[in-house]
């Protein structure tokens, strides 16, 4: 779950959402406001002819919306017509809905919310407690997985710390932590695994995360002690700390004759209604 672009549901439907940290304010696709709103069955032609209309009344302050790069259905980026609340709130005039009010308080709790955020960390991890509860997972699993975030964090504030730069070099050096542990890359594991844009490590079972955890908390360790200066450095201390998984993994299947690596995915363990021979949540690992 990332924090700069994150999905809503306003009614059970989805509102792409961008946190812009410079100017402290959220982003929302506007086709699915507008989605939202009219229960249109094309909400992007309904915004075209209503962006169209809004340009000749010159009001310039909704149509001239922002355009970020916004994850689609079929899994690729596209640029998209954002805007933040204040121009949304100018927008809903003029849209006829019934909706127009809950929406309106909709978009009130979602900025609170990531002002409460700010102020109180902790809150964060609670929300993210209860949506996991929401979606079935055991809280075992829940547990493992917000201190997998931890660990996480910690990992990457030690690159920042070392010079690597977000984007390409957290992504070139995490494949390698999970290609020296797992066995296979990222993207290998998330095919293995039948995911396509879902969260790797929301499909792992408890023992994946765990051994995930000690090849990322190693890595972070084993770092602090050499401090690497260059990207080769850090390349080095991530096949490092993930050999130390890695070593665990061969010790652990060499015990138990399993397989740590599984197809195993959150659809394939939840309780959902088109897998409805799945175990009750509370039973529940994945």
């Amino acid at each position: 779950m990332s924090e700069k672009k994150a999905i809503r549901l306003f009614e059970q439907k989805q509102v792409r959402t961008h946190w812009d940290a410079e100017q402290e304010k959220w982003y929302f696709s506007v086709v699915d406001v507008v989605g939202v709103l009219t229960d249109s069955p094309n909400p992007r032609n309904y915004w075209k002819v209503l962006k169209h209309r809004l340009q000749k009344e010159g009001n310039e302050s909704v149509t001239n919306c922002n355009q970020l790069k916004m994850q689609s259905a079929d899994g690729k980026f596209y640029k998209t017509d954002v805007a933040d609340i204040e121009q949304l709130l100018r927008l809903i005039q003029s849209i006829p809905s019934p909706k127009a009010e809950p929406f309106k308080l909709w978009l009130a709790e979602v900025g609170g919310e990531r002002i409460d955020e700010m102020q109180d960390p902790e809150i964060t991890i609670d929300r993210a407690l209860q949506q996991y509860l929401r979606l079935g997972y055991s809280e075992n699993w829940i547990n493992q997985r917000l201190k997998s975030i931890e660990i996480r964090k910690e990992l990457t504030d030690e690159w920042k710390r070392r010079g690597m730069k977000e984007g390409q070099q957290f992504a070139v050096l995490t494949d390698i932590i999970t290609k020296t542990w797992s066995g296979k890359t990222t993207k290998e594991y998330k095919a293995f695994k039948g995911l396509k844009k879902e969260s790797l490590r929301d499909n792992m079972t408890n023992t994946e995360l765990i051994l995930n955890m000690l090849a990322e908390a190693s890595t972070k360790d084993i770092s602090q002690e050499i401090k690497p200066s260059s990207f080769e450095e850090n390349i080095d201390a991530a096949r490092r700390g993930g050999n130390v998984a890695k070593v665990a993994r061969f010790e652990l299947e060499a015990q138990t004759g399993k397989k740590v690596v599984t197809p195993l995915n959150a659809k394939k363990t939840l309780n959902r209604k088109d897998n409805p021979k799945q175990l009750p949540p509370d039973k529940i690992d994945v």
